[in-house]
């Protein structure tokens, strides 16, 4: 019954913004709601789980999208962007825009969030998009794509480095980080086809995508001082993701862990910046501060209300319900990674998160693997990316992926269904296809 609940809440949450044109807060708060008075929850505490998972997903990622926004703003106002994509298309030539974000995606995804990557670098977008006269939507769609491609395989990613975990292979993350590598590339140059192939013709909400500012090449400035803001956070957070796999000494962790937050990095890169303006700084950041808020609200709204959804999922009887299935349904080989690959498609596009998703499914399967012929480091591995690719699959309005995309690209939701949401399915089956060949040849 719960799986029936569960369908029906998202196709309202697609259909209330799509047919009905209700505002999307709206609707997930309508099916969160609806989730919880017919699965039997306790109807005192709905409201209140709705709350706590509105405010627990702020935590993690409010903060971040105000100082993103701020960084985006800097970029912008300085002429950073420009310079950063000057150097970018020197690099990979004016005719390939396209599959350069995707690269750039796919690198800065391994030790970043999605999220936040994107949000870092979504002026560049505006700007590249300018520069090439490629459509905004199709350079922010190969952005994505990039980023969500190792998101979700290669750590050290939560999501990625967690199943790791989960699974009892944290000394293989080496392992791992490779067969990721492997899995995503098919899903890189997926995402180029599909965003010049398919995006091209979206049309962006008003104001979305804003003219290049007219700046005198002389004043803009150097290519190191343009990088940084988008390099730095990037840096810091990779290290600190690393200083536990390689096994830093303890001090330096506990310091890299702190500098490397996306709280204190997003920080430290907005400090640096004000270096950027060599005449009135202090004035001039203020209006970045004043122009990058602005633009973020409907975003942390929208964020927001996907975590209420999400937190009303965790307190049902979904998780209990699918591991008694796996137990009396013994399944090997091809067959076990297809059911991993299913367990995290429900789980992902039930409710929301990519990361919680792949722990969910994990910690399903951890006590059922070595009874079910999977006991290989590459074996186990190979679960990893089974689950990775079925926590793609897909990216709706219950995720705050979903509304990153949408909201800084300025792709309606009607919109990002037909491209994002698709591209996010169609990549997680070419992960999936490409795991159950690595399959075939090493397990």
């Amino acid at each position: 019954m719960i799986f029936v609940i569960v369908l029906a809440a998202i196709a309202f949450i697609v259909l209330s913004s799509t047919v009905f044109k209700m505002h999307p807060l709206v609707g997930l708060l309508l099916a969160a709601l609806g989730v919880g008075v017919f699965s039997g929850l306790p109807i005192d505490k709905l409201a209140e789980t709705i709350g706590k998972g509105f405010g627990e997903l702020m935590s993690k990622i409010g903060l971040m999208v105000i100082l993103g926004c701020v960084i985006g703003a800097i970029l912008d106002k300085s002429g950073a962007a420009i310079k950063v994509a000057d150097v970018i298309l020197k690099l990979f030539g004016e005719r390939r825009p396209a599959f350069a974000m995707s690269v750039i995606g796919g690198i800065v995804g391994i030790p970043v969030f999605c999220d936040s990557g994107f949000i870092i670098l979504h002026k560049l977008n505006q700007i590249v998009a300018k520069r090439t006269g490629k459509p905004l939507a199709t350079i922010a769609l190969s952005l994505s794509g990039g980023l969500f491609a190792t998101h979700t395989l290669v750590p050290p990613t939560p999501g990625p480095l967690s199943a790791a975990g989960n699974l009892g292979i944290p000394d293989s993350i080496g392992l791992v980080i490779l067969i990721g590598l492997i899995v995503s590339i098919p899903s890189l140059f997926l995402s180029t086809w599909f965003a010049g192939r398919f995006a091209a013709k979206v049309t962006l909400v008003e104001d979305a995508a804003v003219e290049e500012p007219v700046m005198i090449e002389k004043l803009l400035p150097p290519a190191w001082k343009a990088f940084m803001p988008i390099v730095l956070p990037i840096l810091l957070i990779t290290l600190a993701s690393f200083a536990k796999i390689l096994h830093f000494p303890d001090e330096l962790t506990r310091w890299l862990n702190f500098l490397g937050s996306p709280l204190v990095s997003f920080l430290l890169a907005i400090f640096f910046s004000y270096s950027l303006f060599p005449e009135n700084a202090s004035q001039r950041m203020m209006d970045c501060f004043k122009s990058g808020i602005e633009h973020c609200g409907t975003t942390l709204v929208l964020v927001g209300a996907g975590g209420a959804f999400g937190a009303i999922l965790k307190e049902t009887s979904l998780k209990d319900m699918v591991s008694e299935w796996l137990l009396h349904n013994e399944m090997s080989g091809a067959y076990l990674l297809a059911i991993a690959f299913l367990i995290a498609v429900f789980f992902k596009t039930a409710q929301g998160s990519t990361t919680s998703a792949m722990v969910l499914t994990t910690s399903i399967l951890a006590p059922l693997l070595a009874s079910l012929g999977f006991v290989t480091p590459v074996q186990i591995t190979l679960v990893v990316m089974a689950v990775g690719s079925g926590a793609m699959i897909v990216s709706h309005t219950n995720d705050a992926w979903f509304w990153v995309v949408s909201q800084f690209t300025g792709i309606s939701p009607k919109d990002t269904y037909r491209t994002h949401t698709i591209l996010t399915g169609l990549q997680g089956i070419a992960s999936f296809v490409t795991t159950m060949v690595l399959y075939l040849i090493l397990g």
